[in-house]
């Protein structure tokens, strides 16, 4: 019996996935917080609350912006790698993934075995990530959770224009002393998230089925809105969170 585990510390929450001869046994997600050194050693307090002992686990993987920070791993893969990996286990017939993270958007283009083909990465700017869409959220005073169905509701989308998250909050703003539909700026938020992330993806060669990861794919309103960039449908899977953390745990039992 092989027992691996996987761990994805992001920005915003930490996740984790564990395999015993490659059957998902145990997931967690939890807020990362101010220590990703704590986050990372909840998780071992997760394990033997679902009654699975850490000193049985063979090979831990650990992967996400926090990484380096899991003193107890013994291997480091990055995201990249670990979120080909983890789609292939899902969906093999996927060749294209979103990745919109708390700090960072990713798109990657993935083989037939499930390795990466090529890659293209926002890091430098909030905006059309998962921090941007928090923000915004605050100014709305709405749960980031309801963004997805409020923005179904709207008939004309509001024009959010500003590619920085602080002049964006502004702009927001002033929609709102304007008077538009709540609905409204939230749709006009999140087509202004998809032009950021179609225009980062389309440097890549894009071809056959795509898959959108992270905790953002839970949004349906960034769902619709990049499948209207595409012009393609976009596989979401229940597991679009756990994705990076499941392909470090495949990766541990390599």
């Amino acid at each position: 019996m092989t027992v691996t585990l996987g761990i994805d510390i992001g920005s915003i929450s930490t996740k984790a996935v564990a395999l015993i001869d490659g059957r998902v046994v145990f997931d967690s997600v939890r807020l990362t917080g101010y220590n990703t050194k704590n986050a990372s050693r909840s998780i071992l307090k997760d394990l033997e609350d679902a009654g699975l002992d850490p000193s049985s686990i063979e090979n831990v993987v650990a992967t996400g912006y926090g990484r380096n920070s899991v003193a107890f791993a013994d291997k480091t893969i990055t995201e990249i790698t670990c979120h080909a990996a983890g789609v292939h286990f899902l969906a093999p017939d996927v060749r294209a993934v979103i990745d919109i993270g708390g700090q960072d958007s990713k798109a990657i283009t993935v083989d037939e075995t499930g390795h990466v083909r090529d890659f293209v990465m926002n890091d430098k700017c909030a905006a059309g990530t998962g921090r941007f869409l928090e923000v915004m959220a605050r100014a709305l005073e709405v749960d980031l959770d309801d963004f997805g169905a409020y923005s179904l509701a709207s008939n004309k989308p509001s024009s959010v224009n500003s590619t920085c998250t602080v002049f964006a909050e502004s702009e927001v703003i002033s929609l709102i002393a304007k008077g538009e539909h709540r609905a409204d700026i939230i749709a006009g938020i999140h087509d202004s998230v998809s032009i950021r992330v179609a225009a980062m993806a389309k440097r890549l060669s894009f071809e056959g089925p795509l898959m959108m990861t992270g905790g953002v794919a839970k949004n349906i309103g960034i769902v619709k809105a990049l499948e209207g960039k595409f012009r393609k449908e976009i596989a979401v899977s229940e597991h679009a969170q756990l994705t990076g953390a499941l392909g470090a745990a495949l990766l541990a039992a390599a």
